[in-house]
């Protein structure tokens, strides 16, 4: 008798100036980043996707509430997200506070959406952490006991770092290279040799692609997808849990209203609801109950996430630019907080945003089709002089004022 929880990533990034370091601008803030362009793209996915997504699912919540099978449903906010919508559209925010407690569940991750667990040193990892954590008990008044790491990238090393930092649960990529046999649909834990403290729960990425990417597909063989139709396929699964989690921008954004994807969420609860076997439920319901049944065992050098056809990190780390501009801000972490300055020491962090490296990825065929989607940027060589010319230009800012601090 799976539990199903439904999990939606909400995230909008702050984007750079399309051609460079701003060198008139009054603030280093402007000097890197567009905030009109920001606004923009924030404003139209809110029309699209962030209203008409959440008055759907408020809908149904409140419909079912009352009854023997309540839908529930869980988001995973990125303090960018916040940000913005708290600058551009304060309404959203209140509209997530609607939800009733026990039909909502908020999760952790990290503040910027950062690549920063793939660092030796996790204490930056722990700080963006505890940062989104101040922040879901400010917003939301919860304190999260299951997290989610940017793009669902895991390895031991990570599920060791959130069991110590208090987390119950995480949540990761159902990659099949790792599960072998066995299926996403369960519980597991790292191996006891790494922590015996947190639990693993898997993204069912067969079920959740077919939504995600595939229904407004015409030249897929299950297209049109019906919630009917999608139903039965859960409900012919077997396990613990169903596991689906995908981006709230799939509503609206990446499939538009015109091919029936709000009609689909609104009968979906209710579809799911028709088969006796199946509920809904958080997870944080599902890891108090229900036992691992199994080891989930990724090696650090080989992480996980669930991007492209290879579910690792080579979308933001795949080439020689990505690489070069990770580990140059990871070198700057201690120079950065040596300055004692907060301005400086925010730009970094939001520098991190995984997005800035998706958008320079040079894969090809789909996978390339998918990060040209994404990207603001013409193609990969304008974002790879966009990045350098900002990285430069911020180091030099860094050095100065170190030297300035020097010279007091």
């Amino acid at each position: 008798m799976p539990d199903v929880s439904l999990v939606f990533e909400v995230h909008q990034p702050l984007r750079l100036k399309k051609f460079g370091v701003d060198r008139s601008a009054s603030t280093l803030y402007d000097r890197y980043f567009s905030d009109e362009f920001n606004k923009e793209v924030f404003d139209k996915v809110a029309t699209k996707c962030y209203y008409p997504a959440t008055y759907n699912l408020l809908e149904s919540v409140h419909n079912l509430k009352d009854s023997k099978k309540p839908f529930k449903i869980s988001f995973s906010i990125t303090g960018l997200w916040l940000e913005q919508a708290e600058k551009w559209h304060p309404d959203l925010i209140e509209l997530f506070r609607q939800f009733p407690k026990k039909t909502v569940e908020f999760l952790d991750e990290t503040y910027y959406h950062s690549l920063i667990a793939l660092h030796h040193d996790m204490g930056e990892f722990i700080e963006q952490l505890k940062e989104h954590r101040a922040l879901m008990k400010s917003v939301f008044g919860v304190k999260p006991k299951v997290m989610t790491n940017t793009e669902l990238i895991y390895n031991n090393v990570i599920a060791k770092t959130a069991a110590e930092a208090g987390y119950k649960g995480i949540f990761t990529e159902g990659h099949p290279g790792i599960l072998g046999w066995q299926s996403p649909n369960y519980v597991y834990k790292p191996p006891f040799y790494v922590t015996d403290k947190i639990k693993v729960l898997l993204r069912n990425r067969n079920l959740t692609d077919d939504l995600g990417y595939r229904f407004s597909a015409k030249w897929w063989n299950e297209w049109p997808l019906t919630a009917e139709k999608y139903s039965a396929w859960v409900a012919g699964n077997e396990g613990q849990c169903i596991n689906l989690f995908m981006d709230y921008e799939t509503f609206g954004e990446h499939h538009w209203d015109e091919t029936g994807i709000f009609w689909f969420l609104s009968a979906l609860p209710h579809k799911i609801n028709e088969y006796e076997h199946l509920r809904f439920a958080t997870p944080s319901e599902v890891i108090e109950k229900h036992d691992a049944l199994g080891e989930f065992d990724v090696y650090e050098m080989n992480s996980i996430s669930w991007a492209d056809i290879e579910m690792d990190v080579s979308a933001w780390l795949g080439n020689e630019v990505q690489r070069t501009y990770f580990e140059e801000l990871k070198r700057l972490e201690h120079p950065v907080k040596q300055t004692k300055d907060k301005e400086l020491i925010r730009i970094w962090k939001l520098l991190q945003c995984s997005d800035h490296l998706h958008n320079i990825c040079t894969k090809w065929w789909g996978d390339g089709d998918v990060h040209q989607y994404f990207s603001y940027f013409d193609h990969p060589q304008q974002g790879f002089a966009t990045l350098t010319d900002v990285l430069l230009d911020f180091k030099e800012r860094v050095y100065e004022k170190l030297m300035e601090n020097g010279r007091k």
